[in-house]
């Protein structure tokens, strides 16, 4: 390990500076088609195959949010955290089959747009001003935030410049070339934070493997550190409130799930680009594998910094002779577990920290650049078409998301630093949204499936929602943050239920959705890999199932 040094070498500016130079000619090239009409802009012209959708789809997902956030609790928490992704896997899957059909027979740009067509104008503008807020004063800010902060850890240049260089670098391809440049970008993005991960967690495995290899690194965590591997976790486990037993797979996780993968704007908008049902469809499958393998890429780094700088604290001081003080400088601890993953990239050799430092970039911009892309989508569609310029041609609409996306990344500029106070940022990233997805997620779920629900209902549930919410939250219930989403959806549903009944008489709405069975039929590629998608979650719940646990709650 005689390579490895603080901060970066010349060969791994070098490796990155390639990274950089090709994905933004990639994005500038691919800008080229489709910048003269809002379709064009904002939905690729409609154009994409199925294995560019879910590479974005994964692209637009994992960032610094799912390296450093889910690193972290992985040094916290341990693989449990992992069931946001393996839950994602199958959340995906559900969503191709029941979702997406109808979203794309709508024929819709945006999310908002569906509330619009399923219940009206009013419910459409407040959740299209709520997810304006939401993408800029959370998603964007917290990415910006805590890329800086990975950034400034391994290369040691204050966290402000790392965060403008950021932005600079998805402002360049993404606010010109929409999302057409995204997507094709984001192909070779993924390509580059999978190779990239994958090669951090195998370096941290052989370092703890040591002459027997990675996979000797990988038994002597899950030997020595078994309560890191837990996946389901016992009320005695001190982070129980943040991962609560079974209810993990039959509670409030599919609430995140749900709302993130179905009804996310930055995330849905890929498939509607797609150049059919049955390539979106695939896509969607595409991702769903993907995800299976995120743990290894965000959560092993995260559990092998715990074990070296925690349970193994000799091994640490071992270490120190072979890398010097840099093992010993920003080091995680409890309050500080986001340190984990930049630390580990920091015990890197030369050139493979250049390809890490590349995959977090790529990780980082990749999400910047969707964020702004959708923000840009919902606020010309939803706000500028609707109330200011009815009347708007497709160039100033292109005009206007761009102006509306710049906007948006200054203000996230300014809020990033403000969010060094964290601690386990992935966690508390979902336990806030998690305050108002449950309410949306029951107004999609009556919209799409309850033919009685109705405006009134929707619009009545969506604000209780949020009282409900907060009741849960602040009341001392001594509740685990999923499972207040889980009785707020469960209660917001009732509410939209019973307000409906009470103000149509017991009819159908005349929004109501029409479906199938033909609606919801799949081709048969699409079912098989169904099939092997929810065989390998089932697989890894039952090798890693805490057996102490029975199915106390």
């Amino acid at each position: 390990m005689e390579n490895v040094v603080a901060g970066l070498s010349t060969a791994d500016y070098v490796i990155f500076g390639i990274y950089a130079v090709v994905v933004i000619a990639i994005g500038l090239f691919a800008s080229k088609k489709n910048t003269k009409s809002a379709e064009g802009y904002f939905l690729a012209g409609k154009s994409i195959p199925w294995w560019a959708v879910g590479a974005s789809l994964i692209a637009a997902n994992i960032s610094a949010e799912q390296f450093i956030g889910m690193s972290g609790s992985g040094y916290a928490i341990g693989f449990g955290i992992a069931a946001y992704e393996f839950m994602a896997a199958v959340t995906l899957i559900l969503v191709g089959k029941y979702f997406l059909p109808i979203f794309i027979e709508k024929g819709i740009y945006t999310i908002p747009e569906f509330v619009e067509k399923r219940f009206n104008k009013t419910l459409k503008t407040i959740l299209a001003v709520f997810w304006i807020c939401l993408y800029i004063f959370v998603n964007l800010s917290s990415v910006l935030y805590l890329g800086g902060l990975a950034l400034e850890t391994i290369l040691g240049i204050p966290m402000m410049y790392t965060i403008l260089g950021l932005a600079a670098f998805a402002l360049i391809y993404s606010v010109y070339g929409g999302l057409s440049a995204v997507v094709w970008t984001d192909v070779i993005q993924v390509a580059i934070l999978v190779i990239g991960g994958f090669a951090t967690s195998y370096l941290a495995l052989k370092l703890i493997g040591g002459d027997a290899g990675a996979m000797s690194g990988l038994s002597t965590l899950i030997n020595d550190i078994p309560d890191h591997f837990t996946m389901i976790l016992d009320q005695q486990n001190p982070q129980f409130s943040n991962l609560p037993g079974i209810a993990v797979l039959i509670g409030g996780l599919w609430v995140a799930n749900l709302y993130y993968w179905g009804f996310n704007q930055y995330i849905i908008q890929r498939t509607f680009a797609a150049k059919s049902i049955d390539e979106a469809q695939k896509g969607l499958a595409f991702a769903a594998f993907l995800k299976c393998i995120t743990p290894i890429i965000v959560v092993i780094p995260g559990i092998a910094a715990y074990y070296i700088t925690v349970h193994n604290p000799a091994m640490l001081e071992t270490l120190k002779g072979v890398y010097g003080d840099i093992i010993t400088s920003n080091i995680p601890t409890a309050e500080q577990t986001d340190k984990a993953y930049p630390w580990v990239a920091q015990l890197l050799p030369v050139g493979v920290k250049g390809l890490v430092f590349a995959a977090l970039a790529a990780a980082i911009v990749s999400s910047l650049a969707s964020m702004l892309n959708s923000t840009a989508t919902i606020f010309t569609m939803d706000i500028y078409k609707e109330y200011i310029n009815k009347n708007a041609s497709d160039i100033a609409l292109v005009t206007v998301g761009r102006i509306t996306a710049i906007v948006a990344l200054v203000i996230a500029i300014f809020l990033a630093p403000m969010l060094s106070s964290l601690g386990q940022a992935f966690q508390y990233i979902q336990e806030y949204t998690g305050v108002v997805s449950p309410g949306i997620l029951a107004v999609f779920l009556c919209g799409l499936f309850y033919k009685k629900a109705n405006s009134t209902g929707a619009v009545v549930g969506v604000l209780a929602s949020i009282v409900i919410a907060l009741l849960l939250k602040f009341l001392p219930l001594g509740m685990p943050f999923m499972d207040q989403m889980m009785y707020t959806c469960i209660l917001t549903i009732a509410v939209i239920v019973f307000v409906s009944l009470s103000t149509n008489d017991g009819d159908d709405d005349a929004k109501a959705i029409a479906t199938t069975n033909a609606t919801f039929k799949t081709s048969g590629g699409f079912a098989i890999a169904s099939y092997a998608i929810l065989l390998i979650v089932a697989v890894i719940y039952a090798a890693f199932w805490n057996p102490s646990l029975g199915f106390a709650f």
